[in-house]
């Protein structure tokens, strides 16, 4: 039987309106490119540009940069976020919609997040558009 992923509507740069196939989610990571860009590809170490929605599986929304009107900026690949981010987006293009279903060991661990609302066996859901990138002296392409 084949893992049923959500749907994602709407375009990069647009907000993300995402439908759920069923109560349960897959189990693992899942990494599903929406929309390819063709700009600069990341890399670990890298400081990158996004927009993102994050909602529990078939949930709440839990953060979104949309609703807040501005992009975040973090550097990818090195702890800095949750595994399922730096896992994810590591290899990908400036210019790309991604969608990542993360699971709770590779989000927030048996903790969860409980400011955010979110429980320690939670599913994570988020659509990510790749805005930009900045190359930082810890980026592994700048190590020679």
């Amino acid at each position: 039987m084949a893992v049923e992923l959500p749907t994602v509507a709407g375009s990069f740069g647009e907000t993300p309106e995402i439908t759920y196939p069923s109560p349960d989610a897959p189990r693992g990571l899942k990494v599903v490119m929406l929309e390819e860009g063709t700009g600069t590809v990341v890399h670990a170490g890298d400081e990158v540009e996004v927009n993102y929605h994050g909602q529990i599986w078939d949930g709440e929304l839990f953060d979104s940069s949309y609703f807040r009107g501005e992009p975040t900026r973090f550097p990818i690949g090195v702890g800095m976020v949750i595994k399922g981010w730096d896992q994810a987006l590591v290899g990908k293009q400036v210019g790309s919609r991604v969608m990542i279903v993360v699971p709770p060991e590779k989000g927030y661990g048996p903790a969860g997040n409980p400011r955010a609302g979110i429980k320690g066996d939670d599913v994570l859901v988020f659509v990510v558009d790749i805005l930009g990138v900045n190359q930082t002296a810890f980026s592994t392409h700048s190590i020679r």
